[in-house]
């Protein structure tokens, strides 16, 4: 009997159970790792954080759903994974042996990168459904008594729709309040340009989201490098495109929502042949990791060199539709390993994004990924905030059921009437 242990219980992490379960079958076992009692569904995060959403709406406990279909679950830190002894080691000390292992722990969340960046100093993050708690009662406090903005991402992060649905969606409650004309906002990215999304952009996705901000009366700083946050006060470097520095910003705010690099968490951190010096899962095209093959990786925890060499360093993205194929693939493989074959199933590497500006919203396509691409697609309109809304009851009502089909392919692109596109 082999035993497949997950770390992680997050979009990929979740949906890795399930159908490894599925593809292992009765005779085998699996268990989830988490640090966390509850799944969360990240994506809803900027709305919790102006109290469109609460935790009980985005969150649900996961043993019950796990043990129905015969999962078994530790709701425990992993400290560290010893890959020459295939054991896991936990937080309490206790260690559990496993075959095969599965790496979707998401990232670590880098703040100490950046003097005064995080939610224990003085920016808020979305990060997290804790972080973006505190978030919303800071916004609570904010709106009694509001004052400029400072919205974005800091140098390294590599995950960058976030911080735009985030300032769209601040914008949209202050007009609703009918305060907006009382908050300037400003908002500083590493990226090259605005729509870059660690992408290299998508379509014409700098243009529209140019008209977008401009339309929103959001000013933007890009190349931005923040060399230290105060309270109350942002200080930031604006790069040339040679990388020299071009002017030195120091921007006031009351309210700041900063999205951070990421790194490796520390159960991989460090392991030579593991993982990367940031602490990344080292995968092959198979998702499996070249020294250690009984290891495999999905998702944000994955290490993806950046799609193009820019002024400030601008990490890779990994959407949704990424994580859903990394996942599909690396079962299909474990599976082929278990029966004594070699892996020879790979991941697509697309990605589809749904992104929510409060009243409405932007989606892109982009096949491959990293470019050139086959299809490059970007709209925007109302629909996008209608079929966010409906994707993430659609996509927690399907963890819940440990449904195993592929919610990107059924849902998202189907809403976005680019199926054809995909085939």
């Amino acid at each position: 009997m082999a035993h497949i242990i997950i770390l992680g219980a997050g979009i990929g992490g979740l949906n890795a159970a399930y159908d490894m379960k599925e593809q292992a079958g009765a005779g085998h076992k699996v268990t989830v790792i988490n640090e966390n009692p509850y799944f969360q569904f990240t994506p809803s995060n900027p709305w919790v954080a102006v109290n469109w959403r609460k935790r009980e709406d985005i969150t649900f406990d996961i043993a019950p759903y796990l043990e129905k279909k015969g999962i078994g679950f530790i709701a425990q830190a992993a400290k560290r994974v010893h890959p020459q002894e295939n054991r896991v080691e936990l937080a309490d000390g206790s260690s559990v042996a496993y075959d095969y292992l599965i790496v979707a722990t998401g990232p670590k969340l880098a703040f100490e990168e950046v003097e005064g960046a995080g939610p224990e100093h003085h920016t808020q993050s979305i990060c997290t459904v804790n972080h973006a708690e505190k978030a919303a009662k800071a916004w609570d406090k904010f709106v009694a008594d509001p004052g400029p903005i400072v919205v974005g991402a800091l140098q390294g992060a590599s995950c960058y729709g976030p911080a735009y649905e985030f300032a769209m969606i601040m914008d949209t409650d202050l007009r609703r309040r009918k305060i907006r004309s009382k908050v300037p906002m400003t908002f500083v990215t590493a990226e090259p340009y605005i729509g870059h999304l660690g992408l290299g952009g998508v379509g014409d996705s700098k243009g529209m989201i140019e008209s977008i901000m401009r339309d929103r009366h959001i000013k933007w700083i890009c190349n931005a490098k923040v060399t230290k946050v105060e309270a109350g006060k942002m200080f930031v470097a604006e790069h040339n495109d040679d990388g020299s520095v071009k002017k030195e910003h120091e921007l006031p705010f009351k309210y700041s929502m900063m999205l951070p690099a990421f790194k490796g968490v520390d159960a991989v951190f460090g392991i030579e042949g593991l993982a990367n010096p940031r602490g990344f899962t080292i995968i092959d095209q198979f998702q499996r990791n070249p020294k250690y093959q009984n290891i495999y990786s999905v998702g944000v925890c994955v290490a993806i060199p950046p799609v193009e060499a820019t002024p400030i360093p601008v990490g890779t993205p990994k959407t949704g539709y990424m994580i859903e194929s990394m996942v599909t693939a690396t079962v299909h493989n474990i599976r082929l390993a278990m029966d004594g074959k070699e892996p020879d199933q790979n991941a697509t590497w697309n990605a589809v994004c749904l992104a929510d500006f409060g009243d409405n919203g932007a989606a892109f396509v982009a096949i491959p990924q990293i470019p050139p691409r086959n299809v490059s697609w970007f709209s925007k309109g109302k629909w996008v905030h209608l079929a966010k809304i409906g994707f993430e009851k659609y996509f927690i009502r399907k963890m819940k059921k440990g449904n195993t089909e592929p919610v990107y392919e059924k849902y998202v692109l189907k809403l976005m009437g680019v199926t054809r596109l995909h085939k």
